[in-house]
This record gives structure tokens, C-alpha cells and sequence, in this order.
């Protein structure tokens, strides 16, 4: 399916699930404003012009690096791109590498860009760089691996724990309920790595200590409103004991 750059504006919830930010911050540092109303009642409110097409790498959004790769003039070239309904790839899956010269290797999934359908996998699909060259210095630089991102769709494949060998998934519900990938191929579950609930702030959720401003666990969970089916006034009435004995006349819409 070919789509525009509009649809690559997104930032996928994976990819900033692991850097804790909210989306407030992340829209407030993407923001390239070319010109805004001034302030004044005289003015229209919020009229700004500002940049909406961005190329997206594997900078982060909201990372200075990203800023430099998408400058004000700049504009970036069309990517097709097959979106994905269902993304089945997390940090820490192992994975099969199907093309290039890593072909049949495996390793764990690093980074995860759902903006292009990318993943890296921890040391492998290298490309030597070369960073701190030099002519006035008369220096050569410093060659380093870097590693590429790689395509979920035709590039990479799941490995099943119970045999090591690639398969692919699909997702299904256990009797208690619980959404799973399953294989394919040996009809075993995959289970979700232990490194996917990992942020910047913790390794995992149940070693977390709270912060004096964070809003306490119990706060979160406490159920302050049930759903009924009725009305707000009916539900008043419930509540102070007001029965309702009148009859609606009929009324007829033509």
C-alpha cells in the first residue's frame, strides 16, 4: 500500500514507551514554526505556519540529531511505505536476519522505529563509518560499526524458543483470555521478552521506586466512576430518590 509522508507523522508508541516522555514534550520539541499570529484579541488565536513533512531515521524525534536531519528548507523524499495493522516485534525478541550478508543469523532486537517499519538487531547488519576526519589535522578518522535498521516485513523473521528456528506468528487469546503469539509452524507461544517493559527510568515496573511527584500506584488504580446505562439526570434522580411518574406525549418526525 503506497502512502504519503503525512501518514509517517505518527510516532510510534513503542518507540517512546521506552524514553518515558509525554506526547506534549515530543510535539513541543518537533515543532519547526516558520510564522505565528502575533499575540493581541485584534489577531486570529493559534494561526501558525509550520512544518509538517519530516524525514524519518533512526534519530529520535525529539533528539537534536533529528533537528539537524530535517532542517527548515529541507525537504524530504517520498517513502512508501506498508503499514503495519498488528506489530508483532519488541525489544528483546530474538530474531532471524533473512537478507544480506548476515543471512541465517540471529540476534535481539535493540531499537524499534515504527515510523518505517524498522528494527535493530544488537550487532549485526553493521556498516563501517567513518567519524573525526580531518584535512586541516591531517587525520584519518576513526572507523566504527554502525549498526542498520532492518525491515519487519520481508527482512527479519521471529525465532521460536522451543526449536530456535524462524516462523511466522500470529496473535491469538488463551482461555484466560490473554492475547499471545503464537507459531505458526509448531503452534507453541512466543512469549513477550522481560526487556520490553523496560524504560529509561527502570528495568522493570515492579523494582520502581515512586518519586514524591509521581502520582501514587493507588491513585492510579482507585475505580472513581461506574458506568451505567442511564442518563445523567436519571442518575441523579437514582440517587436522591425521585421517581419519575409523568407520560412523554407522543412525537412524530417526517
Amino acid at each position: 500500500m503506497r502512502i504519503s509522508n503525512i501518514f509517517l507523522s505518527r510516532i510510534g508508541k513503542w518507540s517512546k514507551r521506552y524514553s518515558n516522555l509525554p506526547d506534549r514534550y515530543i510535539q513541543r520539541a518537533m515543532e519547526q514554526v516558520y510564522w505565528r499570529n502575533p499575540k493581541g484579541i485584534q489577531y486570529k488565536p493559534n494561526a501558525v505556519v509550520q512544518k509538517k513533512k519530516f524525514n524519518f531515521g533512526v534519530q529520535r524525534p525529539w533528539s537534536g540529531q533529528f533537528k539537524n536531519e530535517n532542517g527548515p528548507r529541507d525537504v524530504p523524499a517520498k517513502v512508501f511505505l506498508e503499514p503495519i495493522k498488528e506489530w508483532s516485534f519488541f525489544r528483546g525478541d530474538r530474531v532471524e536476519i533473512l537478507v544480506g550478508k548476515d543471512k541465517g543469523k540471529q540476534g535481539f532486537v535493540k531499537q524499534i522505529f515504527e515510523e518505517r517499519n524498522w528494527v535493530i538487531v544488537e550487532g549485526l547488519n553493521c556498516e563501517l563509518k567513518q567519524i573525526g576526519q580531518s584535512k586541516q589535522r591531517q587525520f584519518d578518522g576513526v572507523w566504527i560499526q554502525e549498526e542498520q535498521p532492518l525491515l519487519v516485513t520481508n527482512e527479519i523473521a521471529l525465532v521460536d524458543p522451543s526449536d530456535l528456528t524462524s516462523t511466522s506468528i500470529e496473535w491469538r487469546f488463551t482461555e484466560e483470555g490473554e492475547r499471545v503469539r503464537v507459531s505458526t509452524r509448531t503452534g507453541r507461544i512466543i512469549p513477550m521478552p522481560a526487556s520490553n517493559d523496560e524504560t529509561v527510568d527502570y528495568k522493570s515496573k515492579a523494582v520502581y521506586k515512586e518519586q514524591p511527584k509521581d502520582t501514587t500506584s493507588d491513585a492510579v488504580t482507585e475505580v472513581t466512576y461506574e458506568p451505567k446505562l442511564c442518563t445523567f439526570e436519571m442518575d441523579i434522580m437514582d440517587k436522591m430518590g425521585i421517581k419519575e411518574d409523568r407520560i412523554p406525549l407522543k412525537t412524530y418526525w417526517y
